[in-house]
């Protein structure tokens, strides 16, 4: 693996942030000091592929949670460009993302959950050899994610955490794993607290009174 030169290091956490809640955050500084980044993009997919539509919000009101919840971030952009793109599949943003930014060094962001079912995205391996892969632990996942088909396929490649934070400038294929404290908060936890989180009609936010009560971050 040999470094490249890049104007800017920035990593991409792609999800559908249902809510994006103080876990989302909390794990992006670590990213960012782990993996020395200038920046972390949040991008907001309209629809997982793998995932149902009867429990996602719509988009524009993830998109307010957040930006919101993201207000006091500087280091943490918000992004709405998976819609504008019209792309559907990590892969096909990871490319068009490289040919609009040339300069920018990324670094794609996934949890421990998502390191353990990668292997059913769409054309998974071309992820790895696009960008360099951090991911982040998560309990109870890390065990399995370790043990996974995609860890498993790119073991040789794998560097130590104290390595992290020169992964930016390193020629994929490459990959870490940050064994990070876990954060309490979980966007299933949080729907599973909220009776209704928005009105399907309006588009409203509709908080239950133990999400309020939380803070926003149950």
């Amino acid at each position: 693996m040999r470094p490249h030169k890049c104007r800017g290091a920035v990593g991409l956490l792609g999800g559908s942030f249902n809510p994006a809640h103080a876990g989302h955050v909390y794990i992006s500084l670590m990213a960012i000091r782990a993996l020395a980044l200038d920046r972390i993009w949040w991008l907001v997919s309209p629809q997982n592929p793998l995932k149902g539509v009867t429990d996602m919000a719509p988009l524009p009101w993830r998109l307010a949670q957040a930006y919101r919840i993201t207000a006091d971030s500087r280091h943490i952009s918000v992004l709405n460009i998976e819609a504008q793109l019209g792309t559907h599949h990590s892969v096909d943003i990871l490319c068009r993302l490289r040919r609009r930014q040339p300069c920018c060094c990324f670094v794609w962001l996934m949890g421990a959950d998502n390191l353990a079912q990668v292997s059913f995205w769409w054309q998974w391996p071309r992820l790895f050899h696009l960008v360099p892969v951090a991911v982040l632990a998560r309990y109870p996942y890390s065990l399995q994610a370790l043990a996974s088909v995609a860890a498993q396929r790119f073991a040789r490649w794998r560097v130590t955490p104290d390595q992290a934070h020169a992964l930016a400038r390193q020629t994929p294929p490459v990959w870490v794993f940050l064994p990070f404290p876990s954060h309490p908060d979980s966007a299933t936890q949080i729907r599973a607290v909220s009776d209704n989180l928005w009105d399907n009609q309006t588009g409203q936010h509709v908080f239950s009174r133990s999400y309020l009560q939380s803070g926003g971050c149950a």
